[in-house]
């Protein structure tokens, strides 16, 4: 019997700035996590046109809309568990242990994907604002079975937007 690999769009960091390169990046997804730092409720909403979304709460995110966002989430894809975090530094349990293949987190604004002790590590980085010399990014999640394999993704941006604006 032939397994379908599912597509996981992967964003973080959106700091109220959902870019149409983002957008575009993670059509296809048969899910989206965003892994906090969302900034503005309406990119969830965006996000949930294209699959659904599985949203937790960052440092940046307050206001009643964000009241609702779990500070961690857990998301079952396939043969695999997905746990879903904003800071990395504020994990409190073993990934493996607990049953999980990935671990996703934002908070740092830089993109990395590593294997620690069989899980899989992924943060996408930042799609929002760009911060110092850091690239915006998303990235994508493909599970085959409980196989997993991270893609982080550069977008490209426009020349204006690239530089900074005073």
């Amino acid at each position: 019997m032939a397994h379908t690999a599912l597509q996981i769009g992967l964003i973080a960091d959106t700091h109220g700035l959902l870019r149409p390169e983002a957008v575009d990046a993670l059509r296809g997804s048969d899910y989206i996590v965003h892994a906090g730092d969302i900034g503005d409720p309406q990119i969830l909403h965006a996000l949930a046109k294209i699959a659904p979304v599985t949203a937790v709460r960052g440092n940046n995110d307050t206001g009643s809309w964000a009241n609702d966002l779990p500070p961690t989430a857990v998301l079952p894809v396939g043969e695999a568990r997905l746990y879903v975090i904003h800071d990395l530094a504020d994990l409190d349990l073993d990934p493996r242990h607990s049953g999980f293949n990935a671990v996703v987190s934002g908070h740092s604004h830089r993109p990395r994907s590593e294997s620690r002790d069989g899980v899989l590590f992924v943060n996408p980085g930042s799609a929002g604002p760009r911060r110092f010399r850091l690239p915006v990014s998303v990235g994508r999640l493909v599970v085959s079975q409980s196989r997993l394999a991270a893609q982080l993704i550069e977008l490209p941006l426009p020349a204006l937007a690239a530089t900074a604006r005073a």
